[in-house]
């Protein structure tokens, strides 16, 4: 059985990933399970919403979770949902048993949504750096992983996951197009703080084209975080 790793960035449309993989019968899903480990080892410079139940409701050691983990990946496809800093460890080795894929989205539209629940993100805190660095780890172990793009996957998402289930080595399922409005019990506990947006959708919800607007104080972050975010350009997969 295959365990799909995405590791994404906040606002990156990762949830209705998600709830994609949710539909189908032949997989599991798991929404951040790393979060507890990560709000309780990393050196934090922002509360996050529900700090203190996240930490009490879930497992928060590192090698128990990637147990917790391969277990469930022994009876049936486990479709992991995590954000790429909450990978703390600066090689870890057991990504190499995984199939992973990184989700990126341009760094304007992330800062711009994330700010509007947490107002003075950092590096750090939107995943970018992380991801590149976890890409850079993976690629020169001989697993690279599959890189995803938002925007690529609204275009067309119905031939954005066939490619990526090719990818992947698995069969297509339509019915990872569309799902219940409401939100699906795997959601973490912190869904009601960040995920209003999906829970009010069925299925993949084209994004508004206005240009992000980064608030004047977060145009630093911006400006920080471009160049990793340019740095996967030659390897996102394609809409085409």
């Amino acid at each position: 059985m295959k365990v799909i790793n995405l590791i994404s960035g906040p606002r990156n449309i990762s949830t209705a990933l998600l709830y994609a993989f949710a539909q189908r019968p032949d997989f599991r899903v798991l929404d951040e399970p790393f979060y507890g480990y990560y709000l309780s080892n990393a050196e934090l410079t922002i509360e996050h919403p529900s700090h203190t139940r996240i930490i009490d409701s879930m497992e928060c050691e590192e090698a128990a979770i990637v147990n917790n983990i391969n277990a469930l990946a022994s009876g049936s496809h486990v479709f992991v949902k995590g954000m790429a800093h909450h990978f703390l460890s600066e090689k870890p080795e057991y990504l190499k048993e995984w199939q992973n894929v990184i989700l990126i989205r341009h760094p304007g539209k992330l800062i711009a949504s994330f700010a509007r629940v947490i107002p003075n993100p950092t590096l750090m805190d939107i995943g970018i750096k992380k991801a590149a660095e976890l890409y850079t780890f993976l690629n020169e172990s001989g697993h690279r992983p599959v890189v995803i793009d938002s925007d690529e996957l609204m275009v067309n998402p119905e031939h954005y996951l066939r490619k990526l289930c090719g990818l992947i080595e698995l069969s297509f399922d339509t019915g990872m197009l569309s799902w219940n409005e409401g939100g699906i019990p795997e959601d973490g506990i912190w869904a009601k703080h960040w995920y209003a947006n999906v829970h009010r959708t069925t299925g993949f919800k084209v994004q508004q084209k206005e240009a992000a607007r980064v608030p004047p104080h977060l145009g630093p972050l911006l400006a920080e975080a471009m160049p990793y975010y340019e740095s996967f350009e030659n390897h996102i997969l394609k809409n085409e």
